[in-house]
């Protein structure tokens, strides 16, 4: 059988390794072995942070829709609780978006979730305006 060598295949695949650890430090971006743990690393690193920022954007519509609610006059957990009770199927991520976008509409469905007076909320801001 006929002798074969790697040398193409070896130099090609040390330089794809060192092209995907461009920019890191120290011998991590030009030794093989070390270029190949860290890319191992950086792997998981952006799996596990894909999944962290998830949750992360649920915090922060969670903190939006907890702020809307304050200015109506209730609570983050009660108005979740009577959208639940209502059966009104908005996601967090809707609701965040009404706060910015269209206050009226949260406005609306605060009022449908029937936890808080509209009525006394509007009362009190027509008085601090006048």
């Amino acid at each position: 059988m006929t002798r074969v060598k790697k040398g193409v295949n070896a130099l090609k695949s040390r330089k794809n390794i060192l092209r995907r650890t461009k920019g890191f430090r120290h011998g991590r971006s030009t030794k093989e072995r070390q270029a190949q743990e860290a890319i191992f690393h950086a792997g998981a690193y952006a799996f596990a942070h894909r999944k962290d920022k998830k949750g992360d954007a649920r915090k922060l519509w969670n903190v939006k829709i907890s702020y809307g609610a304050k200015e109506l006059g209730t609570s983050y957990s009660k108005l979740m609780g009577g959208l639940k009770k209502k059966g009104v199927l908005l996601d967090r991520k809707i609701l965040a978006g009404f706060v910015e976008s269209n206050p009226e509409t949260f406005k609306k469905v605060v009022a449908m979730a029937g936890k808080t007076t509209i009525e006394k909320t509007e009362k009190k801001e027509k008085a601090l305006v006048a």
